[in-house]
């Protein structure tokens, strides 16, 4: 009752405890318990790890779960994560004191995974139900989940089956004893009836989330299903906020792309492409009918597209046919349709000068009489190509955020091996055009960071190459990359650690729509459900030709929307408010990590405190109200059934206050 803010019966306001808003996560080196506290970090939720490996843990006892404060009852933690029932044994003192506390508390707890036994309220797998790999096995939200925290969940969740030799997902199913009211459900394979992989199990004046599959972070059954656990644990009100996001960035939109050479196994005009010096190869371009399809694709998607573009790149195009360029034409025309992006207007390379004379290529430097030092592009030849590419977006109407830039192949970064520090001229450049926000590719640089004034914004690269304008192509590259030289590919997948390779080479004919897209649109999917807002970015060749975007996109999409409900929509933030809050979370993250946050409930009032300027993220139930000087207001924005948001306290008030609906 105290965890639904009801309180203790027949208890006066002023008896109500204090229940501080940071979660307890007891961890015994288990995936499924660090796949809770990742989601815990991800989300901004306070919380403190008690290692059972570590000997000098402290012990669990009523000094170490509550206290007083000015003469109240204060319990530390909202909720416990366990990884099982009872890790600390059945009947142990520290067992005993922390039931002991849920009971006095009201105080959720989650079994992050166990087996299917009467002490957690199920039958025995025995007894009608089953025990097994889950891998590709059809699971559903019950009634009873779709009323309570796991109601933004619309269709039926796939567990991941990605590989026919490697089990992914253990699980028991069992049918629910009196007490139980089961979230999550299969169908007992093999047998009759539905057994329950997510439950509740109320008895002794405690609660506990009782899960009976194994898991990890980066399986996407556990990403879709993390948000009902964590709102489960917190019963709704948590510090922290979690969306899904998807943005799509479309790199050299005006500019001609270079094709894969399928015969020599490279891109001609590149460095590495021996013999293949681009002479006589068609580039790969849009077209004024991709253009049309682009912005009918929207529409119908209801979905936008990020363009990156470089106007000087398409001014030359023109130059060299004719003078006409139909494609610029059409998009111009529909410039309003799509978010744009400076994206340099020719795409030079910003970082050192290139030596090309070796593979791989290095970085020039002076001569050893001069210093030695290397040579690096200047900084009025950088804040050029972002100055330009801004006025002409400026004389034909494009609206562009000049705080924006993506530098072409990120360059202007660091670039290791060969350029291992950014471009000392990079931070004055964009400062001399007010940039702020400065595109990286997330595989180099997967956190934010600062370029002078300006801060990162990590994108996601993906598998849909930029050279590539058919699926025959596309897959003969994919063949290359990710085959083995004993089946004629490169080999680079057996000896990168990062990497994996195909049992067999992929069909051209088939391979594309077949292996790559389901295996692309899973992976974004992945990053969607994740509370990543980084961007995807792919290239304007993979709207020209074969249009091969498009399939990956429209599974995305599809997957997304038939698996969630319509109250938990994609967001589609443009490149500057991903920056933003990213640099959001991080200042919350030290916030949190230096002690400054404080947080409490007590019944029905949420009061937080933070570093004066520092936004704190907050979720909570619909209905809630933030406390103004002088009255209220509704608190936060609706998302998957709650209302969360990034927020402060009033110019004349020192914490922040909430009141939560009765």
């Amino acid at each position: 009752m105290l965890a639904l803010g009801l309180g203790v019966p027949g208890a006066s306001a002023a008896e109500e405890p204090r229940i501080d808003l940071k979660v307890l996560v007891v961890d015994n080196g288990d995936s499924p318990v660090e796949a809770i506290a990742e989601e815990l970090k991800s989300t901004g939720i306070p919380y403190t790890t008690v290692d059972l490996d570590d000997a000098d843990r402290p012990t669990i006892d009523e000094a170490f779960l509550s206290d007083t404060v000015d003469g109240a009852s204060r319990a530390r933690y909202q909720g416990v994560v366990l990884p099982n029932e009872a890790p600390f044994g059945a009947g142990s003192a520290e067992q005993a004191a922390l039931e002991s506390y849920e009971k006095t508390f009201g105080i959720p707890q989650v079994d992050a995974y166990t087996w299917a036994h009467p002490g957690v309220g199920l039958d025995y797998t025995s007894e009608g139900g089953w025990a097994g790999t889950l891998d590709g096995r059809e699971a559903s939200v019950t009634e009873a989940g779709q009323a309570g925290y796991f109601g933004y969940l619309d269709g039926p969740l796939r567990f991941e089956d990605n590989s026919g030799s490697v089990q992914e997902s253990y699980g028991y199913v069992a049918r629910p004893r009196e007490g139980f009211t089961s979230y999550v459900d299969i169908a007992v394979p093999g047998g009759t009836g539905r057994g329950s992989l997510v439950g509740e199990y109320a008895h002794d004046d405690r609660r506990e989330l009782v899960v009976t599959f194994a898991y990890n972070d980066d399986q996407q059954q556990f990403r879709v299903l993390a948000r009902g656990i964590v709102e489960w644990l917190t019963q709704g009100v948590h510090l922290g906020q979690n969306r899904n996001y998807l943005s799509v960035h479309v790199d050299d939109v005006f500019a001609p792309d270079s094709r894969w050479d399928t015969e020599r196994n490279c891109t001609p005009g590149d460095f590495d492409c021996v013999g293949g010096d681009g002479e006589g190869t068609t580039p790969i371009r849009m077209t004024a009918d991709d253009a049309v399809y682009a912005a009918q694709w929207q529409e119908s998607s209801d979905f936008t597209l990020d363009m990156v573009y470089n106007a000087g790149s398409g001014e030359e195009w023109k130059a060299e046919n004719g003078g006409a360029d139909a494609l610029t034409g059409q998009l111009l025309a529909d410039k309003d349709e799509y978010r744009w992006i400076n994206h340099t207007y020719t795409h030079p390379f910003l970082g050192c000068v290139q030596d090309t004379s070796t593979v791989p290529w290095s970085c020039a430097k002076n001569p050893e009489s001069a210093g030695g030092a290397t040579q690096y592009m200047s900084r009025a030849e950088i804040s050029a190509q972002i100055r330009d590419n801004n006025q002409w977006a400026a004389a034909h109407g494009l609206p562009v955020d000049s705080t924006e830039l993506v530098t072409g192949e990120h360059s202007g970064l660091k670039t290791l091996p060969q350029q291992p520090d950014d471009n000392p001229n990079l931070a004055g450049a964009l400062a001399d055009n007010g940039v702020k926000w400065i595109a990286s590719d997330n595989s180099r640089e997967p956190d934010q960071r600062s370029v002078g004034a300006a801060l990162t914004v990590p994108r996601h690269p993906m598998n849909v190459y930029y050279n590539v304008g058919t699926a025959a192509e596309m897959t003969d590259e994919y063949n290359w990359v990710y085959t083995s030289a004993a089946d004629g590919g490169s080999g680079v997948c057996e000896n990168n650690p990062t990497s994996t390779c195909l049992e067999d080479p992929l069909d051209p004919a088939t391979g594309f729509e077949s292996y790559i897209v389901p295996q692309e649109a899973r992976i974004a999917l992945g990053h969607a459900v994740n509370n990543d807002p980084r961007p995807h970015y792919v290239h304007q060749s993979n709207l020209a030709e074969g249009r091969l975007l498009y399939p990956v996109l429209d599974k995305v999409l599809a997957d997304y929307r038939a698996l969630f409900a319509d109250n938990t929509p994609l967001e589609n933030p443009r490149q500057s408010a991903i920056g933003t809050e990213f640099q959001r979370r991080a200042d919350w993250q030290q916030a949190v990590a230096d002690g400054d946050v404080t947080a409490y409930r007590v019944g029905d009032t949420v009061t937080v405190t933070a570093p004066s300027g520092t936004e704190i993220p907050v979720t909570a139930p619909e209905g809630t109200l933030k406390q103004l000087p002088l009255g209220t207001t509704e608190f936060g924005t609706p998302y998957a059934g709650e209302r969360s948001a990034w927020t402060t306290p009033e110019a004349s008030q020192t914490a922040l206050t909430l009141r939560l609906p009765a």
